[in-house]
C-alpha cells in the first residue's frame, strides 16, 4: 500500500487544532544496515569467556609433493625426496601430477625423507619432475601382516578475544520535558540512534577489526578482535600472484579459480560472497549479454546478480559498505558466528544522576568465530 502520510480514515481530522503536522519518526539517511549480520543470523550459542577457544582438527592428508631436489633420472628413479615423509605407508599407491603412471610404496625413510617406490607398476612410467604434485590413492594391506603404527592429527586450539563497544546517551531535563517535534521521547531516540551505530560498528569490526599487541585487558590495552580478513590466512589471493589470475577487475576465472581452490583443499563449501559497490558492479557484468527482461511487457531489466551458481556451490552475493575497496570475502556461513558474550548481548544501562540530567550506556560484548580458516578465502588487490 502507498504510504500517504495520513492516515487512511480520519485523513488528518484527528490533529488538535494550529498543530503542526509532522511524523513521529525523525527521519536519517545514514547507512544502518548490516548485511553480512543479517546474512549470518545470530550465533547458536554465547561465548562463555573474554577469550574465547574452540577446537578445529583435520583428516591425514593425501595430497604431497616431490621436493624442489634435482631428480637424476626421471623415468627411472625409484627413491624420491617427498616433503612430508610420515605421510606414506608401505603398501600405498601413488600418482604424480596427471601422469597415467601408478607407483607403489615398498618402504620410508623418515630420517632421510625419503620414500622407495616401484616404478610403473600397473602401466609405463612417466617423467617426474621436482615439485610435482603426489596423490596418495588408498592403501593396499597386506593379508596376515602386523597392524600398522596408528596415524593421528592434533586437534588445534583456536581463539578470539571478545570486543566491549558502548556508547553513552544523556538528556537534559528540559528536553525530557519539552515536546519534540516529531519524537515521542528523546531519551528513547538517541537510545535507538546509538544502537544503530553500534550495530554499524560491529560488522565493521567483524570484517576489519585486529587484536591490539599485547595482553589485552592489562595495562590499558582495549580487548580487540580479530575480523575475518585478520583469522582467513590459508587462502589469500592476489592478481598475477602465484598462480592466480592477472586483472585489474574481478573475473569471473579469477572467482571460480578462488572457489575451485578451497574446494580442492577443504571441505568448506563457500554459499557467501561479500563485496562493495564496485566489486559487485564487477559481478554484475559476469551476466553480459545474458541480461534479459523479465517478459516482453513489463520492462523490467536484469542487471544484478544476487545468487551466484558455479560447479563449486551457489553463493550468495550480498554488497557490505565495510569490506575494503578491491576485496572479495568467500565464506562456508556454517562455520562463521558471531556471538555476544553470556549476558552481554546490546543492552542499556542508565547511569546515577549527577545533574539535571538522565543519562545512560548501551554496551554490547561480542567475538568473532571462524571456524577452519582453509575453508574460506580472501580475493584482496583488484583496483577498484
Amino acid at each position: 500500500m502507498p504510504f500517504t502520510g495520513k492516515a487512511t480514515y480520519s485523513a488528518g481530522s484527528d490533529l488538535p487544532e494550529a498543530v503542526e503536522d509532522v511524523s513521529d519518526l525523525v527521519s536519517i539517511a545514514s547507512p544502518t544496515e548490516t548485511p553480512l549480520l543479517d546474512a549470518l543470523g545470530d550465533g547458536a550459542r554465547p561465548a562463555r569467556s573474554t577469550v574465547h577457544e574452540w577446537l578445529e582438527d583435520a583428516l591425514l592428508a593425501d595430497i604431497d609433493a616431490l621436493t624442489d631436489d634435482a631428480i637424476a633420472n626421471p623415468t627411472l628413479q625409484t627413491v624420491l625426496h617427498v616433503v612430508t615423509p610420515g605421510l606414506y605407508r608401505p603398501g600405498d599407491q601413488l600418482r604424480a601430477g596427471n601422469s597415467e603412471e601408478r607407483m607403489r610404496v615398498e618402504s620410508v625413510d623418515a630420517v632421510a625423507g625419503t620414500i622407495t617406490v616401484h616404478r610403473g607398476h600397473a602401466g609405463g612410467t612417466e617423467a617426474l619432475a621436482p615439485s610435482m604434485s603426489i596423490r596418495l590413492l588408498g592403501n593396499a594391506a597386506l593379508e596376515g601382516a602386523d597392524a600398522d603404527a596408528a596415524r593421528f592429527t592434533t586437534r588445534t586450539r583456536r581463539f578470539n578475544h571478545t570486543q566491549i563497544l558502548s556508547a553513552s546517551v544523556e538528556v537534559s531535563g528540559s528536553e525530557l520535558a519539552v515536546r519534540q517535534i516529531g519524537l515521542a521521547d528523546e531519551m528513547d531516540h538517541q537510545k535507538n540512534q546509538r544502537l544503530r551505530e553500534l550495530m554499524r560498528d560491529l560488522e565493521s569490526t567483524v570484517i576489519n577489526g585486529r587484536s591490539e599487541l599485547g595482553d589485552p585487558g592489562a595495562g590499558g590495552i582495549r580487548r580487540m578482535m580479530n575480523g575475518l580478513l585478520a583469522l582467513i590466512d590459508a587462502n589469500v589471493f592476489r592478481p598475477g600472484v602465484d598462480g592466480f589470475p592477472a586483472g585489474s577487475q574481478l573475473t569471473e576465472d579469477q572467482l571460480n579459480t578462488a572457489l575451485r581452490e578451497v574446494w580442492t583443499t577443504s571441505g568448506g563449501r563457500i554459499d557467501l560472497i561479500v563485496v562493495g559497490g564496485r566489486v559487485k558492479r564487477a559481478i554484475n557484468s559476469f551476466i553480459g549479454t545474458a541480461q534479459r527482461f523479465h517478459s516482453p511487457r513489463d520492462g523490467v531489466f536484469h542487471d544484478g546478480v544476487g545468487i551466484y551458481e558455479s560447479d563449486f556451490g551457489v553463493c550468495r552475493v550480498v554488497m557490505c559498505r565495510a569490506v575494503p575497496p578491491g576485496t572479495v570475502l568467500l565464506l562456508d556461513s556454517s562455520r562463521v558466528a558471531v556471538m555476544p558474550l553470556a549476558g552481554r548481548s546490546f543492552h542499556f544501562k542508565p547511569l546515577a544522576a549527577t545533574g539535571d540530567r538522565e543519562s545512560g550506556q548501551i554496551i554490547g560484548e561480542y567475538t568473532l568465530e571462524l571456524r577452519n580458516a582453509i575453508a574460506h578465502a580472501v580475493i584482496k588487490g583488484l583496483t577498484v
